[in-house]
């Protein structure tokens, strides 16, 4: 399972930070919760070619999307972030909607 993998170092967030073509990453379904959200944060933190993260049905909640949040104020590459199907508070949702779309202001 992806989650098993994200908790590796050097699995699948490794690649994700020294991947420099997928553009694409759907997660959909994968139980991470807010422990794979913080993984996966690590790794948008230095990913510069990611546009598009499908991360619904993953069990979120505010803390892991508060993770997501923090990699996105430096991450410039992801346009579109997907979260539907989560516990994540309108409030944090639309922190997050605002960081993805001043992208480049």
């Amino acid at each position: 399972k992806v989650r098993h993998i994200l908790r590796m170092r050097c699995g699948s967030t490794h690649a994700l930070r020294v991947n420099t073509s997928l553009k694409r990453l759907n997660l959909y379904s994968n139980n991470l919760r807010d422990e794979g959200a913080a993984h996966l944060a690590d790794a948008l933190r230095v990913n510069t070619s990611l546009e598009r993260l499908y991360f619904e049905s993953n069990n979120l909640r505010d803390e892991g999307a508060a993770h997501l949040a923090d990699a996105l104020r430096v991450n410039t590459s992801l346009k579109r972030l997907n979260l539907e199907r989560n516990n994540v508070s309108s409030a944090r949702l639309q922190e997050i909607e605002h960081l993805v779309r001043t992208r480049g202001e």
